[in-house]
């Protein structure tokens, strides 16, 4: 849990993230250049020595954010300076890193394999199927999900994750005030095994372009990653191929029909993803490559 000190620094951050002209980039170089360790007042005199006379001015004058939370749950924060900060995502965002992280749930899932999950909202009952089937053989091996929010293969991978024992991370596209457990997972819910991460401000509501860097951010905490279904253009194709781009071992589902929600899943092939395809013995999806890399000793995340 954070102290007082802790909690008025990282609100420091986040007011220094709403002046204008300071953005990640800015705000990382300023928190990496301020010793670890000192109180919360020379922190704030740290970053005031670094901005402008006009940014200076707008940072004195803002508000708090933390004391305008409305999330009902227990939220804790970590920044980029901290320990536990995944280096994995550092690696994948570079300067674009997020400052900070709010989180509710069990930080502890951070450190096991994590396998990323992403598809159409408007899936497939076929890759509704595939997915239930992906994440039941991969929960058999203690790993993460890890997915958005959203419905289609998002909400499948998580409940999924949930019923077959395993653990799952939630990344929002928004700020951690908004989240709530939705219907379909309130029954099977268990904090022990679910961890809500946000890279946003706390308040901040849904955009195109947030649902875009939170793709980012699954990708940078994800071991490997499943796109099981992709359109001609959208966030799971542009996700995959940021995958494939970044280096991260990519799983498709190869249709021998396509469906129209999975029309983008052969160019991802085609631009270097592993092929799923069924096993004739068992008919379920052959995840043996994906089981080969999850077997891959890591370190946090980075083959």
């Amino acid at each position: 849990m954070l102290g007082s000190a802790d909690i008025k620094k990282i609100d420091a951050i986040y007011r220094l993230m709403k002046v204008k002209g300071v953005g990640p980039v800015l705000t990382n170089k300023i928190l990496l250049s301020i010793e670890r360790g000192v109180d919360a007042d020379r922190f704030c005199s740290k970053i005031n020595s670094m901005l402008n006379d006009s940014q200076r001015d707008c940072f004195i004058r803002s508000e708090s954010v933390i004391d305008g939370m409305t999330s009902p749950y227990h939220v804790g924060f970590m920044s980029i300076v901290d320990d536990g900060y995944p280096v994995g995502l550092k690696e994948f965002l570079s300067s674009n890193t997020p400052p900070v992280l709010s989180f509710i749930g069990n930080l502890n899932l951070l450190s096991k394999k994590k396998v990323a999950f992403s598809g159409s909202r408007k899936v497939s009952q076929k890759g509704i199927g595939i997915t239930k089937d992906c994440v039941e053989q991969l929960s058999g091996n203690d790993v993460s999900i890890v997915s958005g929010y959203a419905s289609g293969v998002d909400l499948t991978a998580h409940e999924e994750a949930i019923v077959s024992g395993a653990s799952t991370i939630i990344v929002m596209p928004e700020g951690i005030d908004s989240f709530r457990i939705k219907k379909e997972l309130k029954d099977i819910w268990d904090w022990n095994r679910v961890l809500v991460i946000s890279e946003f401000m706390p308040s901040d509501k849904w955009t195109v372009s947030r649902a875009m860097s939170r793709n980012n951010t699954i990708l940078g905490l994800s071991d490997i990653v499943f796109v099981i279904e992709a359109g001609t253009t959208g966030g799971s194709l542009d996700a995959g191929f940021k995958a494939i781009e970044k280096g991260r071992p990519l799983f498709v589902p190869q249709y021998g029909i396509v469906p129209e929600s999975a029309t983008g899943n052969d160019k991802l092939i085609y631009r270097g993803a592993f092929p799923v395809r069924m096993k004739k013995e068992t008919s379920r999806a052959n995840l043996d490559k994906a089981f080969e890399y999850l077997r891959t000793p890591v370190y946090n995340g980075l083959f």
